[in-house]
């Protein structure tokens, strides 16, 4: 898949402005670059150090298009692994175009989505769960999302999968040379450290594999939902959770019909707050609609927060309607209005066997709490130690099938397989791991993984 040719492309968004840049990469880009640059100074670009920034023009024959920078990178030392050229240019869109048309005429072609990264992966400058890393910096949009990129760009699990797996490829190539010598009943392979290893690797894979449920969810966003009986205050904590009216409020119950959802990024967490309908048995066809829908909301969220009123609802009701839930979603127990309560009903609560947290939703002074039990049970704690998280699905999908696979080696040492059958477990293992770094790769995945690349990185 390395190709022979020149690619070129915008590499930053279409449209006007400021500046745009233009990048141009392969084993041509500075002898192309170099025929339609005239340097201020005189200098020919295809002589110039690697590294370099130059002043000049971009001319086709004798009509200057525009004056611009020219970022000389040589291989291997660029991003791609190739020859790399840059033209930091003025962010007409109409020079744009003619820039890239006049490169196109000189004998480059359109890069394809995600090409530059393909090739830096291909001339091995990144892996390739660093290579889908590329993507999700770029897609990140919290402090979150943010950190479990850059973390994974610069290696994340990916190294240390790779070292485990080069340390069972040398087992393996152990248990594969014993069966030229089956008939004299020798064994290279030493099995107590190949138990270890294989030990290593298990605990390795189970752990990264528990850390998608977290590491997805930081990634992406967590899904809240907010629920409870109407007139709990589910809409008046939104709309402070938002600063803003966001929820119709009222003292109607049944107002809130739908589920209203909206966005907000707390210590850097991106999560997603969902108002629903209050949870009542009701006769009104519309009501019953909101409630079947904040139930859906309920079992789909990461987290949901059960809002309720501490003057009308007692600890026995609030456990009977716990426990009529049916989620593995991690909940937050919030008792609301509690500026209101008499000082019976706060005793009841404090004196209760559950864990609740006591607010005002109308009081953004008593979000505090609030705010930062929703931080600990994200998993804040988890990104601040920078701990290893999975955030990608096929990265998660693979380590399930390593994993599996690994296992049945464990259950061969086991039960003591010949070498010729544990060398089939070990061959699929190894092809799993090498998935993940991209040591083994086949065209469509790379299609699929880079299809979603923007153009132009």
């Amino acid at each position: 898949m390395i190709h022979q040719n020149t690619i070129v492309a915008l590499a930053t968004p279409s449209g006007a402005g400021a500046i745009a840049v233009i990048r141009l990469s392969g084993k041509d880009a500075i002898t192309i670059a170099a025929e339609i640059f005239n340097s201020i100074s005189g200098k020919e670009l295809s002589k110039q150090k690697s590294h370099t920034v130059h002043l000049g023009n971009i001319v086709d024959g004798s009509r200057i298009i525009d004056e611009v920078l020219a970022t000389v990178f040589k291989n291997p030392n660029s991003y791609t692994g190739e020859n790399v050229v840059e033209f930091s240019c003025h962010g007409s869109s109409y020079i744009q175009q003619e820039i890239i048309q006049l490169l196109l005429r000189k004998g480059c072609r359109m890069a394809t989505a995600g090409e530059f990264t393909l090739q830096a992966f291909l001339n091995g400058k990144m892996d390739l769960s660093q290579a889908e890393a590329v993507a999700d910096l770029i897609a990140s949009d919290s402090k979150a999302s943010h950190q479990l990129a850059i973390q994974q760009m610069r290696g994340g699990f990916s190294t240390e999968i790779e070292e485990l797996r080069i340390q069972l490829l040398n087992f393996a190539s152990l248990i594969e040379l014993e069966l030229d010598f089956s008939e004299e009943d020798v064994e290279f392979a030493n099995r107590e450290e190949f138990q270890k290893l294989i030990k290593k690797i298990t605990v390795l894979l189970k752990k990264l594999i528990d850390s998608f449920a977290t590491g997805n969810v930081l990634k992406n966003g967590i899904p809240v939902a907010i629920v409870g009986r109407p007139n709990s205050g589910k809409s008046t904590l939104l709309n402070s959770l938002l600063n803003e009216e966001r929820a119709i409020v009222s003292n109607i119950a049944g107002t809130t019909r739908d589920t209203i959802e909206d966005e907000i990024t707390i210590g850097g967490i991106r999560f997603r707050f969902i108002d629903t309908a209050g949870l009542r048995d009701t006769t009104d066809e519309i009501e019953k609609i909101g409630v079947e829908r904040a139930l859906e909301k309920l079992e789909k969220s990461s987290i949901y927060i059960y809002l309720f009123d501490s003057t009308e609802m007692s600890v026995v009701e609030v456990k009977k309607e716990l426990d009529s839930f049916t989620t593995n979603s991690k909940q937050l127990i919030v008792a609301n209005k509690i500026d209101k309560a008499s000082k019976e009903e706060v005793a009841a609560i404090n004196n209760s066997d559950f864990s609740f947290l006591t607010i005002s939703a109308n009081s953004k002074d008593s979000l505090g709490t609030l705010t930062n039990s929703l931080l600990d049970i994200a998993g804040i704690e988890a990104l601040n130690s920078n701990q290893l998280m999975v955030t990608n699905s096929r990265h998660y999908d693979v380590l399930i099938k390593s994993l599996e696979e690994i296992s049945k080696v464990q259950e061969g040492i086991n039960n003591h397989l010949t070498g010729d059958l544990l060398a089939i477990d070990l061959r699929q293992a190894l092809y799993f791991l090498g998935e993940i770094t991209g040591q083994v790769s086949n065209d469509d995945l790379l299609g699929n993984i880079f299809a979603n690349f923007c153009i132009g990185k």
